[in-house]
């Protein structure tokens, strides 16, 4: 890379620990670490909620999915309103009042101790699983554009995300946040715009449309494979833990000066993010209309992916290296400057989510577990010193999970299943609360058990014999895991009554 590119991430890298430590000033408190003393205007919450899902999985992951199939894993982001409309309706308004930082503890008031605990651990289990998928799929760009080892890139952009957390607490995250909100969306306009100077849009649409890339899947109601309503159930699932359930979330309503702007930026992020993932889409459809045109330009990645996964060249498919083909377009045609621009917009995609992933995860360590089970009275101070060494361990595991991942097929594919997994008991135990008010604990504990093995279940398919073997959708397990845990706590409720 040349001089001026490397020098443009390098003054990305310090802007963002310069924030954190220029907020470091302000963290005396365990509220200001946590929700800066409730001072942020609700469109920075929303800008920075859009900046969280706009993540290095949607940079890289859903242009690479469109480029090696279709348009089918938009319809995540077609769910979003429906999910928004009842979190902002009813989720943010009850979590303002109970004035508890953590999202768990009136799981305990409600169930008991256990499923505080329960939902603690799904909830740290996915964020170790969002940072690590998100650890790699920066490592994959990077790696593209200077061929340092991929563990080297995830341990070094792990350590400046920590640092910067660190220091300043939720409002650094939070204003970090917009800032790369603002950077991601004008690289994805920037990459756009490139690929539109070299083939026009309609070229891109007529030839899209008879290789079916536009599709977003069957619309029969079929469960068994990837469908339109399977990815709409999924969307509709996972959206309402990510802003009913997920402490990523919640802690950032309490950060809001009101509820109504609480509730607001809920629907600030759906504006913003909707049609910038459209755009990503977009993006990986004209990436393979592109190349269509000029095969030659993506032989060289043709070789690298060949070798990396024993695949005879001539048998290679979009999809084997679809979340490596826009970092490979950045690097092969993104003139100087710009080049670092767009680096600094990958690295701010992967920088956001993680961020926000540590301060919430050290937040729910120190609430939910280390003074109910170690020491109850602390101090602001010792408060403090605990929420950072958290934040680094976290962090650290985070790390691991990234380079665990190394090899894996698609960043939005393994995502996608490990979230399935985790939030299913996390939102059902939560609506069984919501929903059935004269649900007991007795009641919570066996339509759990129940869910556990349900989720269990559908998540070990390839480990069962074909015998026991189902042929849903893996994506289905959230819908399954959640309806499972209300529908028998709801039957047990009902036949305990006298």
């Amino acid at each position: 890379m040349a001089i001026l590119d490397i020098s443009i991430i390098v003054l990305y890298l310090l802007a963002m620990v310069g924030i954190g430590v220029f907020f470091s000033r302000k963290n005396k408190s365990t509220a200001q670490f946590t929700t800066a003393s409730s001072t942020i205007p609700g469109w920075a919450i929303g800008m920075s909620f859009y900046a969280t899902f706009l993540s290095a999985i949607t940079f890289l992951g859903d242009p690479g999915k469109s480029f090696g199939s279709n348009w089918n894993p938009f319809v995540f982001s077609i769910s979003m309103p429906f999910a928004a409309y009842f979190s902002s309706k009813f989720f943010v308004s009850f979590y303002r009042n109970t004035g508890e930082i953590s999202a768990y503890t009136h799981l305990e008031k409600r169930f008991g101790s256990w499923a505080r605990s329960y939902v603690m651990l799904c909830f740290i289990l996915t964020q170790l699983a969002r940072m690590g998928t998100i650890f790699y799929a920066i490592a994959i760009a990077i790696n593209a554009f200077t061929g340092f080892d991929i563990p080297l890139i995830i341990l070094f952009s792990g350590i400046c995300v920590m640092v910067y957390t660190v220091f300043g607490g939720m409002e650094a995250v939070i204003w970090t946040e917009v800032v790369q909100a603002v950077l991601k969306t004008m690289g994805a306009l920037l990459i756009l715009g490139i690929i539109l100077y070299a083939i026009d849009i309609q070229t891109i649409v007529s030839e899209g449309l008879a290789k079916d890339k536009f599709s977003l899947g069957t619309f029969k109601p079929d469960f068994t494979q990837s469908s339109f309503w399977v990815v709409f159930i999924y969307g509709f699932f996972i959206n309402l833990v990510n802003f009913g359930v997920d402490q990523n979330y919640i802690q950032r309503y309490h950060t809001a000066q009101s509820t109504k702007d609480a509730q607001r930026s809920i629907w600030q992020c759906v504006i913003y993010y909707v049609p910038v993932s459209f755009m990503f889409f977009f993006v990986g459809t004209a990436l393979f209309v592109y190349y269509q045109h000029f095969p030659e330009q993506i032989q060289s990645l043709k070789e690298v992916v060949s070798l990396e996964k024993s695949i005879a060249f001539t048998d290679l498919q979009p999809a084997d290296y679809g979340d490596r083909v826009l970092p490979h377009f950045i690097k092969t045609k993104i003139p100087t400057g710009l080049l670092g621009l767009l680096m600094a917009a990958l690295l701010s995609a992967a920088m956001s989510t993680m961020s926000s992933s540590m301060n919430s995860s050290a937040t729910v360590f120190l609430k939910d577990f280390y003074t109910r089970y170690f020491q109850k009275n602390l101090n602001d101070l010792q408060e403090l010193r605990v929420l950072r060494i958290a934040t680094v361990c976290f962090g650290l595991l985070g790390i691991s999970f990234g380079i665990a991942m190394i090899g894996a097929k698609s960043i939005l594919d393994i995502w996608w299943k490990l979230s399935g997994i985790f939030a299913g008991g996390m939102l059902g135990i939560f609506l069984l609360g919501f929903l059935v008010k004269n649900a007991g604990k007795a009641a919570a504990i066996g339509a759990t058990l129940v869910g556990v093995v349900v989720i269990a279940y559908l998540s070990l398919q390839t480990y069962l014999p074909e015998n026991f073997k189902t042929n849903l959708e893996p994506k289905m397990t959230v819908a399954f895991g959640t309806l499972t845990i209300v529908g028998v706590g709801w039957l047990i409720t009902k036949l305990a009554k006298p």
